[in-house]
Formats: structure tokens, sequence, C-alpha cells
């Protein structure tokens, strides 16, 4: 799912002012919940953390992680999920400080789970504590009142865990708007719209509906119990305004490329170095406080995956929450999808730029992604003459060329069928009575009103059975993008068609060599600047993407082959 990169140093306590008016007073937001007693949480109430550091005290604590911390300050401690740590001071409710192997540092205890052995979690121990007293004796839950379950606990933790965050993000992005934006957009000799779109994206706009998602999450959470809330429903009833985040997403390795340009010069240095003093922010360079979005939607489906893990399935809230989750991991995928979309017109974009004597508009003022191609024989009308054509099926339209006859490695545009005003025909082998010639593995598309038909043969049946899934496929996903408003940008199209050119210089050969095909397969993914450490290529969320068939199916060209 990702990498949590933590932000905060040991010293950071939120900066509460200028929350109050934004979504409630400030007591409200901060004050009570950290005063609030969480027996077996982290941060716990004082009777929990006088436990863990005379446990601590005898070498008896451990603790296990719950999720990856990938640090960026030597002084903190960087594990895996799953990774066992030795635990050896928790005096700081938020930061302790542990060892793993050979290396210690600070580490933030809301990415831990405490286990007082390997076998037997924290909660258990103590709730096991609990029991051995009876009735009202003393026992270590009376300094902290009445007592909840294990499992309830749980959950009051969880949901406070995602309050506390909602609303630390919701200060991170009011910085960011209000400390650089504002300011930036002030200095009108050091910045054009352009590069400030470029920067910050549409950050402004997940402020706004941040906003209203914390406001709906406080109108459910139930202050004097979390463990009765019912949180579920607002993830459901916003689901579709968190796919803002993919146009952010998208854009976040120009930011860093466009940021990486400005931060060499040193007035730009300064200058953003001035704006975060003036907001007091923590010590974190601009680009860390851009990846944080990236990692908040990141972060949504662990943290429902661990709600609904303590909610009992009979609380009222259970079949909301299940259904968040699933809501918040589509939301995750459907990101990761346009993700891949937006590399992939690169990709088209130099494919094109390879095709000899290429006519009519460009591959990308329709479509972003290569469905299948292959090998098939046109049969042209009246005489049934039959052409061997290179096929390349993109979403709304199908591409036919013809290969040179000495040099195999370069193509010929030949022409393009509009796949929306076409309908695929599977033929029976045998006697085609509109060409008057006999087929064996054969397709045809037909414009609706009978007008255009155009007839193809494939080498074998297996063949042909593909490219009818391949034609089913690319319905399919015209179709979804029609439903999700997945678009591309004039702009994403004009510079991916730009950097085609740049790197098809006139005079040279355009033929897609084997080795410039090799370095493309080994861009599969971007490579970011070595300058800017926090910047990481991200996956979103589970489940995994299908890997993307746009190079297995150029790989399949006869000009590839040695």
């Amino acid at each position: 799912i990702g990498h949590y990169f933590t932000l905060r140093p040991l010293s950071y306590w939120p900066d509460k002012s200028g929350l109050a008016d934004e979504v409630g007073s400030e007591d409200d937001l901060y004050n009570e919940f950290r005063s609030s007693s969480n027996r077996f949480g982290h941060p716990g109430g004082g009777g929990e953390q006088l436990a863990i550091n005379e446990l601590i005290s005898d070498g008896s604590v451990c603790a296990e992680a719950l999720w990856d911390h990938v640090t960026m300050d030597d002084q903190e401690l960087g594990f895996k999920a799953g990774d066992v740590i030795e635990v050896v001071d928790a005096t700081n409710k938020e930061w302790w400080w542990g060892r793993v192997l050979d290396s210690e540092g600070w580490f933030p205890a809301s990415f831990v789970r405490l286990r007082v052995n390997q076998d037997e979690p924290m909660e258990e121990y103590l709730a096991h504590l609990d029991g051995a007293s009876e009735g009202g004796g003393a026992s270590m839950g009376d300094p902290l009142g009445p007592g909840l379950p294990c499992k309830e606990q749980m959950r009051a933790n969880v949901i406070n865990e995602i309050m506390s965050t909602e609303r630390d993000y919701i200060k991170h992005l009011k910085d960011i708007c209000e400390g650089y934006i504002k300011q930036c957009r002030k200095r009108t000799d050091m910045f054009t719209e352009e590069q400030l779109r470029t920067i910050f994206g549409n950050i402004d706009e997940l402020y706004r509906f941040q906003k209203k998602f914390l406001k709906a999450l406080e109108k459910k959470f139930n202050k004097d119990h979390p463990h009765l809330s019912e949180i579920g429903s607002c993830f459901l009833e916003h689901q579709t305004n968190f796919q803002i985040y993919s146009e952010y997403c998208n854009n976040h390795p120009n930011a860093c490329v466009q940021l990486s340009k400005l931060m060499k010069i040193k007035k730009y240095v300064f200058f953003f170095e001035a704006c975060r003093l003036l907001q007091k922010m923590i010590d974190i360079s601009l680009d860390g406080f851009l990846l944080t979005p990236v990692q908040k939607i990141c972060k949504y489906p662990l943290q429902l995956a661990e709600l609904l893990k303590y909610t009992n399935p009979q609380h009222r809230d259970y079949k909301d929450v299940e259904a968040a989750l699933n809501a918040m991991k589509n939301v995750a995928r459907l990101i990761n999808e346009r993700k891949r979309r937006l590399e992939n017109i690169d990709k088209i974009a130099q494919w094109q730029s390879s095709i000899e004597d290429w006519e009519g508009e460009d591959i990308l003022s329709r479509s972003s992604d290569l469905i299948f191609s292959g090998d098939l024989t046109k049969i042209s009308q009246p005489q049934g003459k039959g052409q061997q054509r290179m096929f390349f099926l993109f979403d709304h339209q199908l591409v036919f060329c013809k290969k040179d006859l000495l040099r195999r490695d370069i193509l010929y545009y030949k022409g393009r069928l509009d796949m929306d005003q076409m309908q695929v025909v599977d033929v029976e082998d045998g006697k085609d009575k509109d060409f008057n010639v006999s087929v064996k593995n054969a397709l045809k598309l037909c414009s609706p009103v009978g007008e255009e038909v155009h007839l193809l043969c494939a080498k074998k049946p297996e063949q042909k059975q593909r490219w009818l899934r391949a034609f089913a496929d690319e319905r399919e996903q015209v179709q979804h993008d029609l439903e999700t408003g997945f678009t591309i940008t004039e702009v994403q199209k004009k510079q991916a068609m730009l950097n085609a050119s740049k790197s098809h210089p006139t005079g040279k050969p355009k033929a897609v060599t084997r080795p410039y095909y090799d370095f493309l397969l080994r861009q599969k993914h971007p490579t970011l600047p070595t300058s800017l450490p926090q910047q990481q290529v991200i996956m979103l969320a589970e489940p995994k993407r299908k890997t993307s068939n746009f190079w297995h199916n150029i790989g399949r060209l006869t000009p590839f082959k040695k």
C-alpha cells in the first residue's frame, strides 16, 4: 500500500491557532482529545503509561510495527511493518525511543502495537491484569475510571487516531495554502500562475474538501464514548469527492521537478524558508509538505481496515465501515489507474513519433491507452486482395500500419478506424458473401448503417479470440472512462507530443531501435530527482492493479525482435 513518512519531530505539537474558526473550538479539537484517558492506546492514560514504563524497566516490553516508518531524520528509527522493536523509553506519549538490531532512534508510538512478550499483545496483558482483581478491589483500571472491553477500547483508540490525524491534516493544508501559496501569489516577479499551478496542483481544492469532510466526521464523533461513534457513513457520502486526489497525485512528479529547478536558485530557497518561518511551521522543506496529501490518501484504507478489525459485527457502524473500506480501496485503485494512464501518454506520443507518414490528428487527441496490438490480414474490396498489416487498438480508435519491406523496424501509417462508429462481428470460417472470398479466423468491423465494412483475418483461432476479447475490453474501458470522468488535459497532451518530438530530432532515423526500447522498459516507472529524498514512487492501495500491457504489446512487434 505504500510507505508513510513521519513529518513530525519529537518536539512538535500541532499549533492550534487558526483552527477554531474552521472546524470548531480549540478545546473541542485538541485539549479534550489530548486529555482523554485511553487505557490501552497511544497516547494512553497516566496509569497505563506508568505500567508501560515499569515493564520497560524490567526489559519485558517490545513493540510490533503496524506500518512502515520511513524516516527523513537520522535521529528517528526506520522500520517495516511486522518488525519487532525493543522499546527503551516510553516517557513521551507520542514518540518513543527504540532499537531494531543495531539501530536506535525515536519512532511514533501510533505506528506500533505493544507486546509484553513475543506472543501476548499489551492490551491483552493489561486486560489480564484487570481480570485478576475482583469487584471493586484495587486494579490497574481504577485510577482511570470505568473500563471498557478490550475490543471496544481498541475501537475507541482507532476512532481517536482518525479524528486527531484529520485535525492535524487540516492544519497542515491550511499552512500550505496560507503560508506558501498566498505569499507566492504576492510575488508576481518570482512566480507565474502556471508555475504555482504546477508546484501546488489543486491543493487548495483538497483543503476546501477536507474541511467539509472533517465537519462531517465531527458530527458523527461521540466525544464521551468514542467507541460508539458511527463515522463509516462519512466516507461513503464523500467517496466521489476523494477522486480529486487523482489530479494531485498525477501532478506531484511535475511539482517535484519544478520545485527542484527553483531550489537551485538561492533567492527561492530563502523565500520558501521565510514563508515557513512566518507561518510558524515545523522544520520540513516544502517538498516534504507537498508529499503529505499523497500519504494521506494512502492511509485511509489502512485506518478503515484497523477500524473494521475492532468493530463488532453487531455494531451499528459495522456495515458502513466495511463499505467505506471497499470504497476507499476503489478510490485508491482509480487513482492508480489514472496514474498509469497518464504515464502511458508519453509512451504513446513516442510511438507515434516513430511512425513514418503519419496523417491526421495526433493519437492522443482521442486515445490514452493501448489495449492490444498484432498482425492481421486486411481484405480489401472489390478484388478481395489481402494485405498484411500491423494493427494497434487504442481506446476509441484502431490504427493500422505497413512494415517496410527492407527495414522491418520501420512502420508506415496506412489508416485508422473510429471504434465509436464500429460494431465487431464474429465471422464463421468459409466463404464470405460481402467480399466473395473464403476466409478463416476472420472478423468484421461494420458501421451501424452498413456503409463501411472491414474484413480482418488472424493466422490462428486463438489469435482471433484474443482480438475479440480486446475489442470487448476497449468498449468496456471507454464506458468506464465515461462513468468516472477520466480525461487527459490539452496541456498534458501537448507536453507529451513536445517531449516526443525532442526525442526524435529532424534528420535522425525515427525507428524505435532495440536499445531505445530496452531503455524505455527500464523507465517503466518515473525516476524522481535524487536531490529530493522525500519523493517516492508510491503504490496507493490494495488490491494491486494489473500490470500495464502497453510495452508488453509493443514488445511483440517484429521490429523489436532480434
